[in-house]
């Protein structure tokens, strides 16, 4: 990771070249080997042109059995060297392949998840795969082809400079231009097309992900039409741009051929008027013409290549894009030695927000955490509550205010050791397609049978588990659709017991569920919670009697703390919500009479 800042400054494709710096002597062999099988092929029609004209002469066929053998010769060692530059530069390509996605893992890992959030998960997936899958070009068509072009182009002409300098001339014009000037042009002509194909091809897997992964609900409201035409909609933009990058392929592969064609009928001619003169045989005029026709061999991938680089430069700035985000959290240069056991975490004056334009999340919030207490956060949504998770688990810094643990900064202790002892359950907490005890096994993956037990068993999962054929085999289906939404909740809860943080933090444990489920949910956490350090953030109020202290944000703020009766008997935010929760028609007395009218 320490490579990226230093070379943060550089275009994108320049980035993406310096991570193949460790490997540049296989590009140098591989370019070498490019070279080499380019002009081979030069080399093998010339050869021929020598043999087809000089066995027109009727000479001796002893005459004829160097040039036979180099025929022979160079067609078979073209095909290996052709191997050999395929498989080296294709490794080198596999290679920086692997390096890029690797990198950006570290930095969604870095990021995630108050780093994310412009980005959503199909662009995110097209940018890891498909534009990681276009880097490969800037080895295999970008960097190699230029160079074997550059060396057998310059053999090819100095071989019929040898023969006629004024031809040489003329074809050097036309590999010129047709390896410089076409390429150009066809840069030009699809850099454009190219940006605009990366981020519609970004538009449409986001699309098509999210069309998947809400089909039942788009089917239940009836919206699934509407989906599919934006799917297509995002399709056709994408297939108007692909014509277009195609266009500029298809004029760079007329317009070189043009070119080749110019150029070998001024060899041609000048080579025919050097005949008339006596300066040139015939057998030599048909190697001339020939060498020139095979010369154009090495420019002819150019300006495809040079079209298909400006998609992958396009492809090159979404990946440094996700590299360069800016790190929602500041670790520290020297950490200071992890945190002691048990933990006191104490909030003064916090004031956070997600970006500089945004509003703020947090204004000036207080809050203690002590060993062995429980402490609810609770709030309408958009009150701040989640934020303090994030705060606590080092996924974002606090803009104001300090945050201590065990009496020293927050921000003073790696963000690792942090997490070690400051953990939980997310509000939306992702199941893996794969079994019980492997999902739960996440959190401590040396736990033994007896501690994966234990922690099913406080969270009343463990008589479900035995009671299912397979048991702990069982697979729960891609993000746990194979179980029900209070079994995969408390899956999250046994898994966050398992890792036995100092902090247990809960967000929205019972969020998604019915009533009947959440209640019985939050009587068994409350339950397994009993006696750790606990910050249950829920805007479900059943139950909040056993915690030792609620705490109500709204807006950023805390208006009120207190425990579940003193805050009853306080006319304030916290009565309210309880009110609603209880009897939805309190302080609504026209809602009311209306519904006892339609009854």
């Amino acid at each position: 990771m320490t490579a990226i800042p230093r070379i943060a400054h550089r275009a994108p494709l320049l980035r993406l070249l310096a991570l193949a710096r460790p490997m540049r002597g296989r590009l140098l062999v591989a370019a070498l080997a490019g070279a080499a099988t380019t002009a081979a092929g030069i080399a093998l029609l010339g050869v021929s042109g020598f043999l087809i004209a000089r066995a027109a002469e009727h000479p001796n066929v002893t005459a004829l059995t160097i040039a036979v053998v180099a025929v022979r010769a160079l067609g078979v060692g073209r095909g290996v060297l052709r191997y050999a530059e395929r498989l080296i530069s294709h490794d080198v390509a596999f290679r920086v392949m692997g390096d890029v996605r690797v990198r950006i893992y570290r930095a969604l890992a870095r990021i995630a998840p108050a780093g994310l959030r412009d980005l959503r998960s199909g662009d995110l997936l097209t940018r890891l795969v498909a534009d990681v899958d276009t880097t490969q070009d800037l080895f295999v068509r970008g960097v190699l082809p230029p160079a074997a072009a550059a060396l057998a182009g310059g053999a090819a002409v100095g071989a019929c400079a040898f023969l006629l300098a004024p031809a040489a001339g003329a074809l050097a014009a036309g590999l010129l231009a047709a390896g410089a000037v076409v390429p150009l042009c066809s840069v030009v002509i699809a850099r454009r097309a190219a940006q605009r194909a990366a981020a519609a091809r970004g538009r449409l897997t986001t699309l098509v992900v999210d069309a998947f992964s809400g089909a039942p609900d788009l089917i239940a409201f009836g919206a699934a039409e509407r989906a599919l035409a934006s799917v297509a909609a995002a399709d056709r933009e994408l297939t108007r741009q692909t014509r277009r990058n195609a266009f500029a392929l298809a004029l760079g592969s007329g317009l070189c051929t043009a070119v080749t064609g110019l150029t070998v009928w001024a060899v041609l001619l000048l080579g025919v008027a050097a005949v008339e003169d006596g300066d040139l045989g015939r057998v030599p005029l048909a190697v001339l013409a020939l060498t020139a026709l095979a010369a154009f061999e090495a420019v002819a991938p150019l300006p495809a290549a040079a079209a298909r680089l400006a998609e992958t430069g396009s492809s090159a700035r979404r990946i440094t894009g996700v590299l360069d985000a800016p790190d929602p959290v500041r670790e520290p240069s020297r950490p200071l030695p992890p945190p002691d056991r048990p933990v006191t975490v104490r909030l003064r004056g916090v004031r956070a927000r997600y970006g500089p334009d945004e509003p703020w999340a947090l204004d000036g919030v207080d809050l203690d955490l002590e060993p062995g207490r429980r402490v609810a956060l609770v709030g309408p949504s958009g009150a701040g509550k989640s934020t303090v998770a994030a705060l606590l688990l080092r996924f974002l810094d606090a803009q104001a205010g300090t945050i201590t643990l065990n009496g020293r900064d927050l921000t003073a202790y790696a963000a690792d050791d942090v997490r070690a002892v400051i953990g939980g359950c997310p509000q939306d907490p992702h199941v893996f397609d794969s079994t019980l005890r492997e999902n739960l096994r996440l959190a401590r993956p040396g736990a033994d049978e007896a501690d994966l037990r234990a922690a099913a068993d406080a969270a009343r999962l463990l008589p479900w588990i035995e009671s299912l054929p397979q048991g702990w085999d069982t697979p729960v289906g891609a993000h746990g659709a194979r179980v029900s939404g209070g079994e995969r909740q408390r899956l999250a809860l046994a898994r966050a017991l398992l890792a036995d943080p100092a902090l247990l933090i809960l967000d929205e444990p019972t969020a998604h569920l019915d009533p009947p489920t959440r209640v019985a949910l939050t009587t068994d956490l409350l339950r397994a919670t009993r006696g750790r350090t606990t910050l249950l953030i829920t805007h479900d109020l059943a139950g909040l009697d056993a915690v030792d202290e609620i705490v109500v944000l709204d807006r950023g703020r805390v208006v009120q703390r207190g425990t579940h009766a003193a805050l009853l008997r306080q006319d304030g935010l916290y009565r309210r919500l309880w009110a609603e929760q209880h009897n939805p028609w309190e302080d609504r007395p026209g809602e009311e009479q209306s519904a006892s009218r339609s009854s």
